[in-house]
């Protein structure tokens, strides 16, 4: 009998409802603008823009079994709609972002007709496909892995990548967050006790495609989105389990001209949060 751990592998696992904590909310975005009267051409100033946040994720079944015909081989996609609500953390609780799409499961492939035939493991087994209403779209790829114990959470940079190095340019970034927004997810698993993690690590780099309407294209272009989330187990000490999911996302932000007149300078935006699982 086909079970839905079948059909959708690692994703049935995400099923439900995911927040942040009310009282301490532990998402953190960073992103740099152009500075209002700057032109994407120039070498223009930018402003730094750094906010916590809480959020609402959900995770609801699609298709279990979607399937895509391709002659003598047909793949049965495994799709878990989600929908992701960011809100301030004043007592406006103003929504900041929202956004719509899916996870598929890309493993599940059958021979036509059903016989015996080889059939190779697709290179990425996870995609996940998102929109939002800054009128961008994005299909990534990648994997998952499992392994006992807490996630490696490895740390990224959210300085611009700028030729040559201008350190004045870039002082704000100093004083406005630590080394990297992911030691805020280590440090919300220090004192825990995680025996199970299933990590994805997805990037539109590998084989997927972002599409931005013209205004993002000439203004702030989006070339490239990375996905990386942690599904984890944690003994709370007492027989019981809590289920928890931490993330990473570092999206390119392309704008303003190098110092050396070559190229654009790339600026990425970064958003991260630790949330738990709401019983049914």
């Amino acid at each position: 009998m086909t079970t839905l751990k079948d059909q959708l592998g690692p994703l049935a696992d995400l099923i439900g409802t995911w927040t942040s904590p009310q009282d301490d909310p532990t998402g953190l975005n960073v992103i740099a603008v152009p500075s209002p009267g700057s032109t994407p051409n120039d070498k223009g100033s930018f402003d730094l823009l750094t906010r916590p946040y809480r959020e609402t994720l959900t995770f609801e079944v699609a298709d279990p079994g979607a399937r895509n015909r391709g002659g003598d081989v047909d793949q049965l996609v495994g799709a878990i709609a989600y929908k992701q609500q960011v809100f301030a953390t004043d007592q406006e609780k103003e929504q900041l972002h929202v956004e719509v799409g899916m996870f598929l499961y890309l493993k599940n492939k059958n021979s036509v007709p059903a016989d015996s035939t080889l059939i190779p493991a697709p290179t990425f087994s996870i995609a996940r496909s998102a929109t939002i209403p800054h009128g961008v779209s994005a299909l990534l790829l990648g994997n998952s892995s499992e392994s006992d114990g807490p996630p490696v959470i490895q740390m990224i940079d959210t300085k611009p990548i700028l030729v040559p190095k201008v350190p004045a340019y870039t002082k704000v970034y100093r004083h406005s967050i630590g080394e990297s927004p992911n030691q805020i997810l280590v440090d919300a698993i220090s004192k825990q006790k995680i025996v199970h993690t299933t990590s994805f690590s997805l990037d539109s780099d590998n084989e997927g495609q972002i599409s931005n309407i013209p205004f993002i294209t000439e203004r702030a272009n989006t070339p490239r989105v990375r996905w990386d989330m942690w599904l984890e187990t944690v003994d709370n000490g007492d027989g019981t389990t809590t289920q928890q999911l931490q993330y990473s996302q570092n999206i390119d932000l392309v704008f303003h001209k190098q110092f050396n007149g070559v190229g654009t300078i790339l600026w990425p935006h970064v958003t991260v949060n630790t949330l738990t699982k709401q019983c049914d």
